[in-house]
């Protein structure tokens, strides 16, 4: 789910034009960002359930997408992007960084434990949306035209006269950005 991430950052940033895109695009991705060094670390894995393709991997990510984990990594970041940014900037950044789990919930598979290392080995989280591609794909795209809307109505609302060129291009290139992503996802390019 990459594009819905990146769908929803987008769309947060017409809301919260003070945090920079690049620091949005970074904290709906920051589960994933950390959970590369656990996988590369074999602390936390990854196996293919039926195929290569959208949703075909089952994912042992039980420290960096755990409830607690997350919740963690939202704070701190949060807490990094208000001595940047400010207050309301760190709120910002922390609600998007755990909006990852939330959107993890819907597509995961039960594979998301509610405590890292799934301690006391309580049950496993995840209402599996990838198991129908189709409304995996359909709430991804829900996202990114939602995300594309709001971010391309922010960016002509503050563009002057002279720049609504430079808007519309800046929109046109999110929107492709944010296909290739959705692509990337169905295909299992990641």
């Amino acid at each position: 789910m990459f594009a819905g991430h990146f769908g929803l950052a987008a769309g947060v940033r017409a809301k919260a034009p003070e945090v920079p895109l690049w620091a949005l695009m970074a904290a709906t991705q920051l589960l994933d960002v950390a959970f590369i060094p656990f996988l590369a670390a074999g602390v936390e894995t990854m196996e293919e359930e039926t195929g290569s393709g959208y949703g075909d991997w089952i994912i042992h990510a039980d420290y960096t997408h755990s409830l607690l984990g997350a919740i963690v990594l939202a704070v701190l970041a949060g807490m990094l992007a208000k001595k940047l940014w400010g207050a309301k900037s760190g709120r910002v950044i922390g609600l998007v960084v755990f909006s990852h789990w939330l959107l993890d919930l819907v597509v995961h598979r039960a594979d998301m434990p509610l405590l890292p290392g799934n301690l006391g080995d309580l049950p496993l989280l995840g209402l599996g949306a990838w198991k129908v591609e189709g409304i995996a794909i359909g709430l991804e795209s829900i996202l990114i035209a939602a995300g594309l809307i709001m971010y391309t109505r922010a960016v002509l609302k503050t563009a002057g006269s002279g720049r609504r060129m430079t808007a519309y291009l800046s929109s046109a290139v999110m929107g492709v950005l944010l296909a290739l992503t959705l692509l990337s996802d169905v295909l299992g390019w990641f």
